[in-house]
């Protein structure tokens, strides 16, 4: 007689036999021009089919399509013909070096096709997540100097409506197909593209793995008003070597707040390239820039020199931030291999003393007043005793970036790059040292483009694609709305956001390095605020999710640490009340909950820097009424009692 876990492993095993020949029955076609492939949990498909010398791909969820047949190619002008396929999958879970959580899951089912384009021989990859897609080409053989174009149309519903990031400026949507089509100018959309579609379904249509072909640049998508289609596509020159193109990945989850924890990007790029990323730290920093003309009530007014700095240093120190970032202007002028560092500031008793004090030290870097030599650089900035690099207006140059990553990584410096760089969607997994990056509008410049509304838009959309350098957690709102600051608003009066929308920004937008603009004292004046980012275990946690968002509206976002749960919610220019139901926590045990909140008299412009903090014990199943002001926000720290 069979024992009971002799049994429980046979039908094990038969099940998942059975499994694998259904897989392969639905991946092989019988003309050799239909495949099907699923998603671990049936619930996404994928079809492709080769017809006429194209190759089309449609998407589906529980048998709805979400996108219907849309070509693929990659030679232009060339006909595809499928000879082969194969099946893939894989069950794994990886540990990231940092990131929204502790540990990954990587689990998808791979079609592989086997594609000859008029002599040249490729291969097709369709790999199919429970929560997204992704479709890349292998060109194996081909004649060198071949004019390679990965291109890939979205032929979605008439009624979906897109958003696009918009470089410094507010985030573009909602836009119709009709609306982009009756448009006389053309709108340029850029990844990550949201589509919000009428079956409650959410997509993201964005690349993934851009290291492992930095010869396609940024991918670009554009409107076919002929198909009346949305299209993306990324040329390159081929030099005869086989090579990969990026990964062109759709993300599909029911809530749009889930595209940002969406881990499919991440599980598409290439593992980390760095043997031991011990020395790779996540956390808070400090920065100089907006402080500049701050005066304090002992009569210092902060300004690019050494007293200043230090300042930061010792701060820093007493408050356990990480990181202090050193800004423009430090330098006057560049010249091959020498900085002409500014009269005030002596650089090297800074660093000296930052050592001394257990802080890291940033540097930044641009090409504006001369070339030092990106040969050289790096290696320079770890001699001046820099944990990292700021780099700034380096442009769109996927090239030039990668190899600012790798050579950064080679000198053990972080690299946060500056002003609309180029996306990197997954290079935090392959070069971890990637810390972050301002693919957003950071705060205090044109406030046109950064209110409570634009705040929400961007951690919605632009947020998808990775971390962010936005800078939030300004506390002198008032100073700073006055005009008082060299580096605040353009104009006075038009910052709309309270400090604890600050604080609860500070936690929603994820990155491996959360850049605080504000002076020390202001940070002081409210310490008992200022708890709450001082505990956040930056870029350490185990768990992220966002609990509840809509676009232009509201958004609540919970993060843990180990037992420990940090949520932080804002809303829009419109005061409201959010439902927050702590579903989350475990049973049968109680916890303190400590709340950051706007009070009655609390308004973004009136009266921004009011609030109150009160605590109080709550179970799992709890609904927290978060109370928020206009341009106002709430935070929660929960931990076991």
């Amino acid at each position: 007689m069979l024992k009971k876990d002799t049994i429980k492993r046979f039908k094990v095993k038969y099940s998942l036999l059975f499994i694998n020949i259904f897989l392969i029955f639905s991946a092989c076609a019988k003309d050799n021009s239909n495949f099907v492939v699923n998603s671990p949990d049936g619930k996404l498909t994928v079809e492709i089919t080769n017809k006429n010398g194209y190759i089309t791909y449609a998407l589906f969820k529980n048998g709805k399509a979400l996108i219907n047949a849309s070509k693929v190619s990659i030679l232009p002008n060339t006909k595809s013909r499928i000879k082969r396929s194969s099946l893939n999958s894989e069950n794994k879970t990886w540990k990231p070096v940092w990131g929204q959580f502790s540990e990954i899951k990587n689990h998808y089912n791979e079609l592989v096709l086997d594609v000859d384009l008029e002599g040249a021989k490729t291969k097709l990859f369709v790999r199919v997540y429970e929560d997204g897609i992704g479709l890349r080409y292998k060109i194996e053989k081909y004649k060198e100097g071949t004019e390679a174009d990965f291109y890939c149309e979205y032929n979605l519903s008439s009624s979906d409506l897109f958003y696009s990031p918009n470089k410094e400026n507010e985030p573009l949507g909602p836009l119709s197909m009709n609306h982009l089509l009756a448009a006389k100018k053309e709108r340029k959309l850029v990844m990550p593209i949201v589509v919000e579609k009428s079956q409650t379904s959410h997509l993201s249509l964005l690349e993934s793995d851009l290291y492992s072909a930095p010869e396609f640049g940024v991918i670009n998508f554009n409107i076919n008003r002929v198909q009346k289609r949305l299209e993306s596509s990324n040329k390159a020159t081929l030099n005869g070597k086989p090579i990969t193109t990026p990964w062109r990945v759709v993300l599909i989850n029911e809530n749009i707040g889930d595209l940002v924890t969406n881990t499919v990007p991440l599980n598409l790029a290439t593992p980390s390239q760095i043997d031991d990323p011990t020395w790779i730290r996540p956390g808070k920093m400090l920065w100089d820039w907006r402080v500049h003309g701050y005066k304090t009530a002992d009569g210092f007014t902060y300004g690019i020199n050494t007293e200043s700095y230090i300042r930061f240093i010792d701060f820093a120190a007493e408050k356990g931030i990480e990181y202090f970032l050193i800004d423009d202007h430090w330098f006057t002028k560049v010249t091959t291999g020498h900085f002409e560092i500014t009269e005030k500031l002596d650089l090297e008793k800074v660093s000296s003393y930052a050592k001394e004090k257990g802080v890291k030290l940033m540097l930044y870097y641009d090409r504006k007043k001369g070339l030092f030599g990106d040969e050289n650089l790096y290696a320079y900035f770890e001699s001046l005793g820099m944990s990292g690099i700021k780099y700034g207006f380096m442009g769109a140059k996927v090239s030039f970036t990668s190899d600012a990553i790798q050579q950064s990584s080679k000198n053990h410096l972080l690299v946060n790059f500056h002003d609309n760089p180029v996306p990197f969607t997954g290079i935090e997994r392959t070069f971890p040292n990637a810390i972050t990056k301002e693919y957003c509008h950071a705060q205090q410049d044109a406030r046109k483009a950064f209110t409570p509304r634009t705040f929400i838009k961007m951690a919605l959309i632009n947020a998808i694609q990775g971390p962010l350098d936005m800078n939030n957690g300004n506390f002198d709102l008032e100073g700073i709305n006055s005009g008082l600051r060299k580096k605040g608003p353009r104009r006075p009066n038009t910052y709309f956001s309270t400090v604890v929308s600050e604080v609860a920004r500070s936690l929603i937008i994820y990155s491996g390095v959360i850049c605080l603009p504000d002076a020390p004292e202001a940070y002081e004046k409210k310490a008992d605020l200022f708890e709450f980012i001082q505990k956040l275990p930056v870029g350490k946690w185990d768990e992220s999710k966002v609990l509840d968002s809509k676009m232009s509206t509201y958004i609540s976002t919970a993060r843990r640490y180990g037992e420990t749960w940090f949520v932080g919610s804002v809303t829009n220019e419109d005061a409201r009340v959010l439902d927050i139901e702590l579903s989350f926590l475990e049973e049968n045990k109680s916890y303190l909950v400590t709340y950051y909140e706007d009070t009655k008299e609390t308004h973004g412009i009136k009266s921004p820097e009011t609030y109150q903090i009160r605590t109080e014990k709550i179970k799992k199943g709890a609904v927290v009424k978060a109370k928020m002001a206009a341009g106002g926000g709430h935070c929660m720290w929960i931990r076991p009692e």
